[in-house]
């Protein structure tokens, strides 16, 4: 998933540039091919985020059944959600290179398809509000589970807190959403990371449902 994310991140949002829509569009047209494998990157991401959520609701289920659950959904609605966001670089970059909408002149295409490329990046940052609350939900129940780390638990929980602050603060006050990310980037690539690693490592080896 982090892979595919790098692919989407370095496909969609490298040709944009702030302010210019003009040059953005330009970008985009030229590197056509690797806008749309960041989209196909970022499509693949959000099919595992569903898998991700069912295997972490089985790892922890034992510990709460009704939080975990609760934990799995918020992680499919979010998945719902970022889909639904993805779908905007789709129109972007179709509005761009389809010659059928060349009889709106060039300024008006260009300012359109930053609409949709900003509405990919407001739609991300509520799903990943919803993404915080699934993570802190994920890291309360790794804290109690007491067949998973203590620490991970607290890892994940401000991990949470940094993507709900972060992307509200984005939604909230656009001006700092350079800022905001980078509340969100070092607590979540800890958090996320070691329990990432814990899982490879241990999770093969936990107890059966009943010797929990």
């Amino acid at each position: 998933m982090a892979a595919l994310a790098i692919l989407g991140t370095v496909g969609t949002q490298s040709p944009i540039v702030a302010g210019d829509a003009a040059r953005t569009a330009s970008n985009i047209v030229a590197g056509e091919f690797l806008f749309r494998a960041g989209v196909g990157g970022w499509l693949i991401v959000a099919i595992l985020d569903v898998i991700v959520a069912l295997a972490l609701y089985v790892v922890l289920r034992p510990v709460n059944r009704s939080l975990s659950m609760l934990a799995a959904w918020f992680r499919l609605v979010y998945a719902a959600i970022f889909v639904a966001s993805i779908a905007n670089l789709l129109l972007a970059v179709q509005l761009l290179s389809d010659t059928a909408y060349t009889t709106l002149g060039a300024a008006q295409l260009n300012a359109q398809a930053m609409i949709f490329l900003d509405a990919f990046k407001n739609g991300w940052a509520l799903g990943l509000v919803l993404f915080g609350v699934s993570l802190g939900l994920l890291g309360y129940l790794v804290y109690v589970s007491g067949y998973i780390p203590k620490l991970l638990g607290v890892l994940l929980m401000i991990a949470a807190v940094g993507y709900v602050v972060a992307n509200l603060g984005k939604l909230m006050f656009p001006a700092l959403g350079g800022t905001m990310d980078a509340v969100a980037a070092g607590p979540a690539a800890v958090g996320e990371l070691a329990f990432a690693v814990w899982l490879l490592a241990r999770a093969g080896r936990l107890p059966s449902g009943d010797e929990r």
